[in-house]
């Protein structure tokens, strides 16, 4: 085990895409967790009228909104608030699916055909048209986005799951493990989960940069966080709804780069997740 966990370590190390993940997650994360240390905040008080829509300059890097608040310090609190919408509903859908696959796929019968039909209703509608509804029912607020977007991602979880138990149940180790009275929960938990961890992960990476695209889609939407709260997806909107977009750029741009540097980063260190993780490229070097 740790000949393979050290291989694997050298062959993500050896992935262009998956060190400027790493690199990029790192310095995203630490922007999130420093924000309110190194920049007390609070968009209810901090505004400066008289300062309205500057363009970028020494004092306001990213130059400032409609309401006169520094774009920079708006965009800092939005990562931490988009990157935490992100993990929990991830954390959310990959917990449930998890649950779900694993009992679908280890006993099979009643209990796969019922989560099946479950996985292929939530499959029926796609992922952000589902977050729509839920949030328009249960009203928009973060937590609303956390539960919309973390049921969405349910279905995907469960499936990968689902496969992974049914391709592991039949080998040796589990059937050596049940000749021996292992019990199902102990075969499942010690046995069957530790060898479907890999594309789990990975798959789990990949869907952080989903659900932060989909917690900035219905931030735009209006159907996030609310006013005056700083999030990523409801800064553009404003910027178009306000009808400064185009001639105040800055509001726009700094906001969006962000959203797509989220985004690029997970799917990257997802990538060379998967090129460290993978059993047949770890056993052929």
């Amino acid at each position: 085990m740790p000949y393979l966990t050290q291989r694997a370590f050298q062959r993500f190390w050896q992935s262009p895409a998956g060190k400027i993940g790493l690199v990029l997650t790192i310095a995203l994360s630490a922007l999130a967790l420093l924000a309110p240390v190194l920049h007390p905040y609070d968009p209810t008080t901090d505004r400066d009228y008289l300062a309205r829509l500057l363009p970028p300059t020494a004092a306001h890097w990213f130059g400032t909104d409609a309401l006169g608040r520094d774009v920079m310090t708006l965009v800092w609190y939005g990562i931490r608030i988009s990157l935490s919408i992100s993990l929990v509903s991830v954390g959310i859908g990959l917990l449930i699916g998890l649950v779900l696959g694993l009992l679908a796929g280890y006993f099979r019968g009643i209990i796969e055909v019922a989560i099946g039909w479950l996985t292929d209703i939530l499959l029926a509608f796609p992922s952000i048209l589902l977050a729509i509804a839920i949030v328009t029912v249960t009203r928009p607020s973060i937590q609303s986005v956390v539960i919309a977007v973390g049921l969405a991602q349910i279905p995907l979880f469960t499936r990968l799951t689902r496969a992974m138990v049914l391709s592991l149940r039949e080998q040796e180790f589990v059937e050596a493990a049940r000749a021996l009275g292992a019990t199902p929960d102990r075969i499942i938990i010690h046995h069957i989960l530790p060898a479907s961890l890999a594309p789990i992960v990975v798959q789990t990476t990949l869907s952080i940069g989903t659900a932060t695209l989909e917690a900035a889609g219905l931030g735009f939407l209006g159907l996030g966080a609310q006013p005056p709260t700083p999030e990523l997806g409801a800064m553009l909107s404003d910027a178009f709804k306000g009808g400064y977009s185009l001639s105040s750029p800055w509001t726009t741009l700094f906001p969006g780069l962000f959203i797509t540097l989220m985004v690029l980063a997970f799917n990257l260190l997802g990538d060379g997740l998967r090129d460290g993780l993978d059993p047949r490229s770890v056993s052929m070097n």
